[in-house]
């Protein structure tokens, strides 16, 4: 992984740089790497047929890379293969409540990363493309469960997303009100943080014999 100091600041080009609120940018690149690494879920963006076309889709990252996989018959890879996509990352922290409507908010961490991605063939290169994603999603089962075949390996498509081109953006604290609205008194204000938190496992229903929860799923309670 490149150090810290030698990598690139975020908003590196024309589209990645954030206009709106620019205050609310960051240009770190330590909390893209946060971000990415606490978030769970990405959207892919792809062009279909002429018409946008975004779907929900897990990931890992490892270093500067973001690794994508799933069916090699799905439509979406196919075209992230072949051309640009946009990925966002998205986490919500918290509602913003205020004294009128226009002022009402979310609290949030996102970000939006721009490139090519490129087709992960080599067989090891896509292994370790899946377990970066496996060990992202569900730290410690990589090592629990049997390893892809090259049938499995057949049937799947990794993508590698380079990092270069990305934005960060974030809101945090209370709302924005004027000093008239403020002023008026009467309506409360104020922020409602969201947390989430893992619940207790549910085993399979079709579980044979008495297998009990590893150690590195009940760790993440």
């Amino acid at each position: 992984m490149l150090d810290t100091m030698t990598r690139m600041p975020l908003s590196p080009t024309e589209r990645s740089t954030i206009r709106r609120d620019a205050q609310r940018a960051r240009t770190d690149r330590s909390e893209l790497d946060a971000l990415l690494d606490a978030a769970l879920v990405c959207h892919l963006s792809v062009i279909a047929d002429g018409a946008p076309l975004v779907l929900p889709t897990t990931y890992g990252r490892d270093g500067d890379t973001l690794y994508l996989h799933g069916s090699a018959e799905a439509q979406s890879l196919r075209l992230a293969a072949a051309g640009a996509v946009c990925v966002a990352v998205t986490l919500l922290d918290g509602v913003v409540y205020a004294r009128t409507p226009k002022d009402f908010s979310l609290n949030y961490r996102s970000a939006v990363i721009h490139g090519r991605p490129s087709e992960v063939v080599d067989a090891d290169a896509k292994l370790h493309g899946l377990r970066t994603i496996v060990e992202h999603c569900a730290p410690g089962s990589w090592d629990y469960v049997p390893h892809p075949t090259a049938h499995d390996l057949s049937w799947t498509t990794v993508l590698a997303l380079d990092l270069t081109e990305a934005s960060v953006k974030v809101r945090s604290g209370g709302p924005h009100d004027s000093p008239a609205d403020i002023a008026a008194g009467g309506i409360w204000a104020g922020q409602l943080p969201l947390r989430t938190t893992w619940g207790t496992p549910i085993p399979s229903p079709d579980l044979v014999g008495d297998v009990a929860v590893p150690d590195h799923i009940t760790r993440r309670r």
